[in-house]
């Protein structure tokens, strides 16, 4: 639990997994409710990373570093 302890938005994310199960009715596993959102929040960066708007290379801006 301490990794996610210092990750608000991963602590966040943690108690309303298990919230949600438990609103199932089913018996959440801290371990499986732990992986399972840290899979969802790299799932969620991986998308944020590859979504064309959040590309700075494609900004007019952009500088590529030089080759020497």
């Amino acid at each position: 639990m301490c990794m996610l302890c210092d990750d608000e938005k991963a602590y966040a994310a943690y108690m309303n997994y298990i919230d949600a199960m438990e609103r199932q009715g089913k018996a959440a596993d801290p371990d499986k409710a732990m992986d399972a959102v840290l899979d969802q929040l790299e799932a969620d960066d991986k998308k944020r990373r590859d979504d064309p708007a959040n590309d700075k290379t494609l900004s007019p801006f952009f500088c590529s570093p030089v080759n020497k």
